[in-house]
């Protein structure tokens, strides 16, 4: 009955025992039954017994679903954790990397949300005064740990390239240049080195290649085995200088390939400060390039900020069992015969492959004109889907406007959209248009040019997601301030380094000069008076060789009217 095993007269009594210790009811209850006839009272204990047994199979089935449903999860960990949320769309997805949670919050599956939410930090106004009062002091000096609050260290070396910083992870707010408020992240401290360790043209530092094959004896090996001690030395120094910050920050993010990056940073030596052990270090879960402060600030944009994604259901189903249909296919077809050739494209393929491979490469080196006639010359449509669309590149730029907008190449999207007249609503596979594609600011404001030119009737404009058009002028007048921004910046920077310079060429010639003659020996001004050759040199120090000539044509031509002067003295 019900699937259940059949049982024997004496195991079915002691069931019926069983049950009977665990029924409990009124007297009226057992009083009623009494008066009921025999047959009754034996299909109601028969009932209440079958009953029982339902409930405990439904708990074991239950509890094989769990078990199965876990198995279906993995061995491995997604480097991203997914939610959903009732004030969304039911396809989309919102992801946080498991990196950034600690070990206890990853297992406590039911506070996960929980512990996002109370990870997102408001942002914090910055204390003006208290800086003003630093800087009056002398310098500004690191915070300290409480001003900080909770903070991440990140840090990445290799390749003779050293790149570290510590992070808060409450945000401060502050202006885009068109005025609106944003979050922006606190740099508290950041460093970086460059050293020349690795060999040109082979790859791999001097201390692997000595290990490998043996110590070399050239200047090359020699500069870089120095740059090795040297860039250890400035590392641990610079970690031992932040072992406070670090010992607080809630994670450490490190990227360190090769055994002599990981000695550097984990040792062992004295005063250690990073420990290959520690609970809190994380890798960084996606692809990093070269440790520079850009990347580590990169990373840690890509860290923090939440990922969206749109998941069609229908569409993943029809797509597993497709994918099912045609692994099953060879397992009935497969012989011992020769495999299959692979079919040969149809003509029209061919063509559409051809053009494909045209424009993708006149695209990719920005030759407008030539992309324009093309597309002309062969009758195509300025909404040409690339083949095959199946490819991952082809699928994120499908069309020759998505293609220039990832390329961030303006000139071409602008030819594109006023000569071609290809339309930037046309959206790619993933549900984004061109100008979401866009990478640089130049390529934006290559489609508000166009927008302004064409009008706001020529395409549907807010379908492409691009905003107001503005003029050429504009945008030149906006590039020129920006341009002169950075030119004032750059001086400003060139004459502190001209002046930095300056200084310590003048400590360095004090200590010769002190070596040359000795210190509180000078009996007389002629002996530390400089001679012209030494006077001349110092003028000319920092200059550049064109200020340097045009001196030294004023130098001469100051002493041949000095010449003319006495010769005119003298008759």
């Amino acid at each position: 009955m019900r699937g259940a095993k059949p049982v024997s007269e004496a195991e079915f009594e002691k069931l019926v025992g069983e049950l009977d210790e665990s029924i409990s009811g009124s007297d009226e209850e057992e009083s009623s039954e009494e008066e009921g006839g025999e047959g009754e009272g034996k299909d109601s204990t028969l009932s209440a017994l079958l009953k029982r047994q339902a409930k405990i199979a439904d708990a074991s089935g239950a509890e094989e679903v769990l078990a199965q449903r876990k198995r279906k999860r993995g061995a491995g960990k997604p480097p991203l954790l997914w939610f959903t949320s009732d004030g969304l769309p039911a396809d989309v997805n919102l992801g946080v990397y498991r990196a950034i949670l600690s070990e206890a919050e990853q297992e406590d599956e039911a506070g996960l949300v929980e512990t996002v939410r109370r990870k997102q930090l408001a942002p914090v106004t910055p204390a003006a005064k208290k800086v003003e009062e630093q800087e009056e002091e002398g310098g500004v000096r690191l915070p300290s740990t409480p001003e900080i609050g909770p903070h991440y260290f990140l840090c990445m070396i290799g390749g003779g390239h050293f790149a570290a910083m510590i992070v808060a992870l409450a945000p401060k707010m502050g202006k885009k240049h068109t005025g609106v408020d944003e979050r922006q992240a606190t740099v508290v401290a950041h460093k970086t080195f460059h050293r020349y360790t690795t060999r040109r043209k082979q790859g791999g530092s001097q201390s692997a290649s000595d290990a490998a094959k043996g110590a070399a004896h050239s200047a090359g090996s020699s500069l870089r085995r120095y740059n090795e001690a040297a860039l250890t030395s400035e590392v641990r120094a610079l970690l031992s200088e932040w072992k406070d910050m670090i010992d607080t920050a809630d994670l450490l993010f490190i990227r360190a390939t090769g055994s002599t990056n990981r000695r550097t940073l984990y040792g062992p030596y004295d005063g250690q400060v990073l420990r290959q052990n520690d609970p809190r270090i994380r890798g960084f879960p996606f692809s990093t390039r070269r440790a520079t402060q850009a990347e580590l600030m990169r990373s840690f944009v890509e860290l923090t900020r939440v990922k969206v994604s749109r998941i069609d259901e229908a569409a993943l189903a029809a797509a597993a069992e497709a994918a099912a249909a045609h692994k099953a296919t060879p397992a009935r077809t497969s012989t011992p015969s020769k495999p299959a050739k692979s079919q040969k494209p149809s003509p029209e393929e061919e063509e559409a492959l051809l053009h494909t491979s045209q424009i993708q490469a006149l695209v990719r080196r920005s030759k407008a004109p030539a992309l324009v006639s093309y597309i002309q010359s062969n009758g195509l449509s300025p909404n040409f889907r690339f083949h095959p669309l199946d490819t991952e590149k082809n699928y994120h730029a499908p069309t020759p406007l998505h293609l220039a907008a990832h390329m961030n190449a303006p000139a071409v999207v602008l030819a594109l959209l006023t000569k071609t007249k290809a339309d930037p609503a046309v959206t790619n596979l993933e549900g984004k248009t061109p100008f979401e594609l866009a990478g640089d600011r130049a390529t934006r404001d290559a489609f508000r040019i166009a927008r302004y030119e064409l009008g706001d009737a020529a395409f549907d404009w807010s379908a492409a997601h691009v905003p107001a058009g503005v003029s050429r002028a504009e945008v030149e007048k906006v590039a020129s301030a920006e341009k002169k921004e950075e030119a004032a910046k750059e001086a400003e920077r060139r004459k502190a380094e001209t002046e930095r310079l300056r200084r310590e060429e003048e400590q360095r010639e004090a200590e010769r000069r002190e070596k040359r003659i000795g210190k509180g020996k000078s009996l007389g001004v002629g002996l530390t008076e400089k001679t012209a050759g030494e006077k001349r040199e110092e003028e000319a120090r920092g200059l550049t060789p064109e200020v340097r000539m045009r001196l030294e044509r004023e130098r001469r031509a100051r002493a041949a009217e000095e010449r003319i002067r006495r010769m005119q003295g003298g008759s």
